[in-house]
């Protein structure tokens, strides 16, 4: 083969492998994700947003129905404000449940709708007042040692008053003869 053609060649599968990680890029980044057409907006308060961004999915019996819009924090209820938009093809009712759901292995966080009973529907500008924050891995993992701990505590605490009240036991002399080796 002609150096020129290999040179070509190698061009070429460069240029993919850069189109590919673009790809990938975006969509990690979640950019990619289909269009909406119109929206209305709701809000939902949260304790912990986690790593929740602008722009993550939202979604409901796993199918996108929305973008998280924008993030604010409530200096007053010290709590973030997620300003949810929704397309208007899909209605919710006013006692939907948001919650924060991480997915994949790169840890993405999402909103994830679950619709309640109520007949009234969200509009525009609504509040979703039934929110569960965002699972913190750092928070779990230390409330779990925490717990070890403390019964790892507890069991050094009543063990010690248990052979405080045993007798030790009496203890017979062996000549050296009498002694298993």
């Amino acid at each position: 083969m002609d150096r020129t053609k290999i040179d070509l060649w190698v061009g070429v599968f460069v240029a993919l492998g850069v189109v590919a990680l673009l790809g990938l890029a975006m969509k990690v980044g979640n950019l990619t994700s289909g269009k909406i057409g119109e929206t209305y907006s709701v809000t939902a308060a949260f304790e912990n947003v986690g790593s929740l961004k602008p722009h993550a999915p939202v979604k409901s019996a796993g199918v996108a129905v929305g973008r998280v819009d924008s993030i604010a924090f409530n200096s007053k209820t010290y709590e973030a404000v997620v300003t949810i938009k929704i397309d208007k093809r899909y209605s919710f009712p006013k006692d939907t449940f948001a919650n924060i759901y991480t997915a994949g292995l790169l840890g993405e966080q999402y909103v994830g709708l679950e619709a309640g009973g109520d007949e009234e529907a969200l509009k525009n500008g609504d509040k979703i007042a039934k929110t569960q924050d965002a699972v913190v891995l750092e928070k779990m993992i230390s409330q779990f040692l925490f717990s070890k701990a403390s019964e790892t505590d507890k069991d050094v605490k009543s063990s010690s008053q248990n052979t405080s009240e045993v007798k030790p036991a009496e203890t017979k002399s062996t000549e050296l003869g009498d002694a298993p080796f």
